[in-house]
């Protein structure tokens, strides 16, 4: 065989890997907040350590491509991240987006009342791995907060 065609044949094998990646189309605001509705329904139906739990699978109904659900308490304690489960247990109030905006205390103040909304902050998308505009959808059940982000074009 040629080196052309391994060559070729090695091109052609990449964009085949790669397809899948390329496949999935970046979530929505609509998906996003439907997201956290579905995650609302389900510790209502569930409860709260399921919830956890389910969030915290990664191969669960709460993660799909870059868009996975969030849960904190409103202090702003991780207690279920379905992209990262190394911050389960971390206190995040202080956390600055790249812009140096405390999203998160936007976040707890707003789930705090009106109880709902969308904050927005920049944040490193974990299936492209660049720093993107990212708007996040809460809502406040109880004593939690869930999350769900999708990042803008």
């Amino acid at each position: 065989m040629t080196m052309f065609i391994k060559g070729v044949l090695g091109v052609v094998a990449s964009f085949a890997f790669a397809l899948p990646a390329l496949a999935a189309e970046p979530a929505t605001a609509e998906e996003a907040s439907a997201l956290v509705k579905r995650g609302v329904a389900f510790v209502k139906a569930n409860g709260k350590d399921k919830l956890l739990a389910e969030v915290g699978n990664s191969k669960g109904q709460f993660v799909s491509g870059d868009l996975y659900l969030s849960v904190w308490d409103a202090k702003a304690t991780v207690l279920a991240h379905g992209a990262n489960p190394k911050m389960v247990g971390k206190n995040i109030i202080d956390l600055k987006d790249a812009d140096d905006k405390y999203f998160m205390k936007e976040i707890v103040a707003k789930a705090a009342s009106p109880g709902s909304g969308w904050v927005d902050y920049k944040w490193v998308n974990p299936v492209t791995k660049q720093l993107q505009a990212k708007s996040a959808y809460i809502e406040k059940v109880d004593d939690i907060i869930l999350s769900a982000g999708y990042y803008k074009k």
